[in-house]
């Protein structure tokens, strides 16, 4: 382990490594990541040699080990509470703000704070309500225009995590229960669409649009202008993404009073063993993500032994987070001083600073993901789910069967355990990488430098929008941890193909699902570019930059890890039947700046 970790730091010394899109390659990305390998050392040898080496041999593999005996995972951020409350950085009280300007700048650098105190993503769970809250009778349409120019240019600016990155923001967004609640939002959106600068398309945050019937869904709806807007912004930025208050388990939740919401990474925290099902004030403390094509390939094609295995890693996933969880309960409440300290977690108000961090580990999620569904199909039987019904009834009962064993371990050890639907960004690359070294080549399995994300259909395979979103659809209620359907677009759609797109996957009880395209534009005039070009139609530059989405969050093209690039590369649009008005979604369309 030693002489892997010298090896590792000497090449993080030439350029950081891509398992993270969102890091950059300057003095502290690199610092960062040599601190992040030699911990990752010191927390694997610290597990019992079962935990140590189901990890390093790549049959389960624990999320961000670097940060394992550290802090938790992500945070949906209850702002109102938060703002009106008043905060402490670490250099003096912030005071309950007066007006939506100073409002705006108080919530980005709450999320500043929160991301330093944590690994993952950052969400407002009800950002133009919470906001409204703060304007006051003397601020005007430009003071609001103003302070949400501010939020899209301080979220891709402001640096969290020793300098690395940026936060990895999201905001929740549709449901406005007020004129000035609706008008932030629409003047949120403008600005994003605005891009910065020079026109350019904003990272961050991923917005959330919740559609929801009676609230923005139809045209007879008080709020469908707002959903038709965001639509519209999609089209030509990729954001916001869109999560179904209608979907089953979503609706549950939204009609007892409580309104669902999600992150980018795709986290989902809601019901809790341990208390009410409030999302604001609640995360999740850590995922892990269990190698089901390995699991197909050990299994030699036998469907019972392959349940037997499988069950055996689920347990196995279980005790790693059971043994995360006895780490993290000897941090303190001073070791994460914002998100506990000031009391951005639920069920902290009466704890003193050495106290334990145990309550919070109470009520977040943990999660138990799992990737390359595909992959593992093809080895079981020969077909993946989107190519035949025999292949989506084993994948369901598959997925199923994590649902199964995550509520069991609930029930048996008071700990939210949920379902997972895996982004896998690195991990995308990480596990294909060993597979290969241990069984070969294996044609359809192991014969890409990445396996599939999650339940996903492979992205290679030419399919229809309608049949991918309904293919998929089953599997957005197994996964109550998080989870998320993408359709891929050959190019810029209008809002209109947005809509209907949105439309059809709620129709079919599709949870959150994004629609992604790639966007290139020219640095040199900012141009947007078309199709392919590999110089700008109007000055004629070869400056080109590409933006993909990459694990929930949109990212620039050279950030792509391995995998992700070769799967970016194999990425085939969905456009077999074109959808809006049968008609194709073709190349050569134009949108400008």
């Amino acid at each position: 382990m030693y002489d892997c970790l010298m090896e590792q730091i000497k090449s993080f010394g030439e350029e950081t490594d891509r398992n993270n899109a969102n890091v950059g390659n300057n003095f502290s990305a690199k610092m960062l990541r040599i601190a992040s390998e030699a911990n990752k050392v010191q927390n694997l040898l610290n597990m019992s040699k079962e935990l140590r080496e189901a990890h390093v041999n790549g049959d389960i593999y624990y999320h961000d080990l670097d940060s394992y005996n550290l802090t938790v995972n992500c945070l949906h951020v209850d702002l109102k509470k938060v703002l009106d409350r008043g905060f402490n950085t670490g250099y003096g009280y912030i005071r309950k703000p007066k007006d939506i300007r100073t409002a705006s700048h108080l919530m980005c650098i709450i999320i500043q704070s929160v991301q330093n105190d944590q690994y993952g993503g950052v969400s407002i769970t009800d950002f133009e309500n919470d906001l409204a809250c703060y304007v006051n009778d003397h601020d005007s349409d430009y003071d609001i225009r103003q302070a949400m120019q501010g939020i899209v240019y301080n979220l891709n600016t402001m640096a969290c995590r020793a300098g690395s990155q940026v936060p990895f923001s999201s905001v929740n967004v549709g449901l406005p229960r007020s004129n000035i609640a609706s008008k932030i939002l629409k003047i949120f959106l403008e600005e994003y669409n605005k891009g910065l600068g020079h026109g350019e398309p904003a990272i961050f945050p991923n917005i959330i649009f919740r559609v929801k019937d009676g609230v923005n869904a139809k045209q007879e709806d008080p709020y469908y202008k707002l959903y038709k807007l965001a639509c519209e912004v999609s089209a030509k930025r990729m954001n916001p993404t869109y999560l179904n208050l209608d979907n089953t388990i979503n609706k549950d939740m939204y009609e007892r009073g409580y309104n669902p919401c999600t992150m980018g990474c795709r986290t989902r925290v809601q019901e809790d063993v341990n208390g009410e099902p409030f999302t604001g004030g609640r995360g999740n403390i850590a995922p892990c993500t269990i190698n089901l094509p390995r699991i197909a390939i050990e299994s030699n094609k036998d469907i019972n032994v392959f349940f037997y295995l499988l069950n055996e890693k689920i347990s196995l996933a279980k005790d790693a987070l059971l043994h995360r969880y006895s780490v993290l309960k000897n941090r303190k409440v001073r070791d994460l001083p914002f998100i506990v300290g000031e009391n951005i977690w639920r069920y902290t108000d009466n704890l003193s600073l050495d106290d334990s961090i145990e309550p919070i580990l109470k009520h977040g999620t943990y999660g138990i993901g799992f990737i390359g569904l595909a992959e593992t199909l093809i080895y079981l039987i020969g077909e993946h789910h989107g190519e035949s019904k025999e292949a989506q009834e084993l994948g369901i009962k598959i997925v199923s069967e994590i649902r199964r064993m995550c509520d069991q371990f609930k029930k048996e050890y008071k700990l939210n355990f949920s379902c997972y639907a895996t982004p896998a960004e690195g991990l995308s690359g990480h596990f294909i990488v060993l597979d290969k070294e241990k069984y070969g080549v294996i044609p359809g399995v192991t014969d890409k430098d990445y396996y599939t994300n999650s339940y996903h259909v492979p992205v290679y395979y030419m399919n229809s929008i309608t049949n991918k979103l309904s293919i998929e659809a089953p599997y957005h209620n197994l996964c109550n941890g998080g989870h998320i359907s993408y359709i891929e677009l050959d190019n810029y759609p209008q809002g209109e193909d947005i809509m209907n797109i949105v439309n059809f996957g709620r129709s079919k009880d599709i949870g959150y699902m994004g629609i992604n395209f790639h966007i290139r534009y020219c640095t040199n005039c900012y141009e947007y570019l078309s199709g392919y070009e590999n110089h700008c139609h109007e000055c004629g530059s070869d400056k080109i930059q590409g933006i993909s989405r990459v694990t929930g969050y949109m990212s620039f093209d050279e950030r792509f890890g391995k995998g992700k690039v070769a799967e970016r590369a194999d990425r085939s649009s969905d456009r077999v039947k074109g959808f809006y008005n049968n008609k194709y979604i073709q190349r050569g369309t134009t949108i400008n700046k």
